[in-house]
């Protein structure tokens, strides 16, 4: 179901908890909401459809991909840029990494471990800062 998306910033700001099972239903609810916003936006995290929940959503060009509960557990290629979020007006300078490794449960809840580079990288690094209650 596509959800309102959230732009109240105090909610933004609070950490997510880990997603279990019963949070299916989010993982769809934020692939229709991502689905629904496409031409605006690339990545979603579950609180900004109000779901404090550590569940992202990644546009990779071809499909959407949902992490459940990720982690970055490497990083490297520092650099600075600017970005934007459909919760937020305007765009702001943050620090990112060229090159990520992520650890989360698919959607069948199995396990994965993979890397990132560029622009996937760098849009992962955003909505996994949205989980963390980092809004840029």
């Amino acid at each position: 179901m596509i959800k309102q998306v959230i732009k109240d910033a105090f909610f933004l700001n609070q950490k997510s908890e880990p997603a279990t099972k019963a949070d299916m239903q989010v993982v769809q609810d934020l692939l229709d909401t991502l689905n629904a916003n496409a031409s605006d936006c690339v990545g979603m995290a579950a609180n900004m459809i109000g779901v404090r929940k550590r569940i992202i959503a990644v546009n990779m060009g071809f499909l959407n991909v949902t992490m459940i509960n990720p982690v970055i557990v490497k990083k490297s290629g520092e650099y600075e840029t600017e970005e934007g979020c459909l919760s937020l007006i305007g765009v702001r300078k943050t620090t990112r990494y060229r090159d990520i490794e992520v650890e989360f449960l698919n959607s069948n809840w199995e396990k994965q471990s993979k890397k990132y580079s560029g622009w996937i990288a760098q849009i992962i690094q955003h909505e996994i800062d949205h989980c963390d209650g980092i809004v840029i």
